[in-house]
């Protein structure tokens, strides 16, 4: 699994695959105060972004690949 579910912090790490993105809708759904960690992760699907920008979740960490970071805070409007 490439998207570790803490109490209120998700970890994403390395690729983060499509098949992810309905565990991860479930679970922003019903955690309250979530938050979501990218420093370890190297790809994600655009399935899941989608999830993302819909649930607006706080970001606790960015990416670590530059690239990375700068796409996923254009995409989340950070």
């Amino acid at each position: 699994m490439t998207i570790i579910y803490q109490k209120t912090v998700a970890l994403f790490k390395g690729t983060v695959a499509v098949e992810e993105a309905d565990a991860l809708l479930d679970w922003l759904s019903i955690t309250t105060n979530n938050r979501v960690a990218f420093a370890h992760c190297q790809f994600i699907h655009t399935a899941n972004l989608q999830v993302l920008m819909a649930a607006k979740p706080t970001v606790a960490a960015w990416p670590k690949d530059p690239d990375l970071d700068v796409w996923l805070k254009a995409a989340l409007n950070y």
